[in-house]
């Protein structure tokens, strides 16, 4: 598959270049194109050809999804995993939906998962999946031990289709009893170098496997005492450059190929935006500064530390505008069934009213489909 993606590489990159010319003719590329930059939950344990998640796949609106075992909204099990044959049912048809995209090349999903281990895991014991222990635990254990949890875990994600795993986190444990780190178990250690130690373990593990890992919280979310899903994170006096310490050796090592932003407010790093939406933050200390080449992601945009402060259309704009690669919407905690066509729009019009440059859109749309091409077509 990977001639099919160099392919669209060169084919993304030529309409851009073609756009101002024939905008009429490269309408629906470019839709395409733009929708490489959007994550999207959904709610069915399968799809059909009618249904709004496939239809906005095959047009190519989204370029992935995440996959739950919970509806946030309808406080129900099953969202969309049931058992082992069923999820491999689900991410096989996701799939094949996304070989039927208007520009005719197949460009396979990202199929993502919230799969760090203890209390964070979609995959769960009671549905007859393994149990993975908690980075607190896997903290405890060798660098070695903690590899092959990875590797493992890695194994068991790629045998149901699953290629890309928002973990590991690499928050340090500063507070112990953060609700959104520390409480749950989901911080290896408040040390950075135990921390950068069990994290590239796992990370290198699990991508072994043929899974791609994520890096969060950036720029560290282990020091707070609210959780992000409920309002404003402000980690102005309690965060320390201490935290960006995984990060910067983790990217030193080329070990990392997508980092996730948190919403988290930092007024040492920008007194006016959250993380998810600073220029300052993802580009000039992300990108800049620590010299980070791969996919920025931003966490779930709908958490109330957004919508509690941004429209819709606000955040998406900053959100790019700030160096955000790839747009998480977890569907979840509200749900929209439009909601990747109304995201879309927004793209296209920032593109068309001059906003957003070609070169910036280019940038991610590349970066984008050349971890896809690199992870995917394996």
């Amino acid at each position: 598959m990977s001639i099919y993606f160099n392919i669209l590489v060169h084919f993304l990159i030529g309409v851009f270049i073609l756009w101002p010319v024939q905008a009429d003719a490269e309408e629906d590329n470019l839709r395409a194109m733009l929708g490489q930059m959007v994550i999207v939950g959904f709610r069915g344990q399968d799809i059909r050809s009618h249904d709004q998640i496939a239809e906005d796949i095959a047009a190519g609106r989204v370029g992935g999804v995440i996959l739950f075992d919970y509806d946030s909204m309808l406080k129900k099990r099953g969202r969309n995993i049931a058992d082992h044959e069923q999820l491999k049912g689900l991410v096989v048809r996701l799939q094949s939906v996304a070989m039927l995209n208007p520009m005719r090349i197949p460009v396979p999903l990202f199929v993502s998962i919230d799969q760090e281990g203890g209390k964070v895991a979609r995959l769960k014991k009671s549905n007859g999946f393994r149990d993975f222990p908690s980075a607190e635990t896997m903290g405890r254990e060798s660098a070695s031990k903690v590899m092959e949890i990875g590797e493992d875990m890695g194994r068991m994600l790629y045998s149901y289709g699953i290629n890309l795993n928002f973990a590991p986190v690499v928050d340090l444990n500063i507070n112990p009893k953060s609700p959104a780190v520390g409480a749950l178990g989901r911080s290896f250690s408040a040390s950075s170098k135990v921390v950068t130690e069990k994290a590239g373990a796992f990370l290198s593990g699990m991508q072994s496997s043929g899974v791609l890992g994520c890096l969060k919280h950036f720029p560290g979310h282990g020091s707070v005492s609210v959780d992000s899903h409920l309002g404003l994170t402000d980690i102005s006096q309690s965060w320390s450059e201490t935290e960006l310490e995984p990060y910067r050796k983790l990217i030193a090592a080329s070990r990392v190929h997508m980092i996730m932003v948190g919403h988290l407010f930092n007024a040492k790093l920008d007194p006016d935006y959250p993380a998810s939406m600073s220029y300052k933050t993802m580009t000039g200390l992300l990108r800049d500064k620590l010299g980070f080449t791969g996919v920025i992601a931003v966490d779930d945009m709908q958490m109330k530390a957004i919508t509690e402060h941004y429209g819709l259309k606000e955040a998406v704009e900053l959100a790019v505008l700030g160096g955000a690669d790839l747009l998480v919407f977890g569907n979840n905690l509200d749900y929209d069934p439009l909601l990747p066509l109304k995201v879309r729009d927004i793209l296209i019009n920032l593109l068309q009213d001059g906003r957003l440059s070609r070169e910036r859109a280019e940038a991610s749309v590349r970066r984008i489909v050349e971890l896809k091409n690199s992870w995917l077509a394996r």
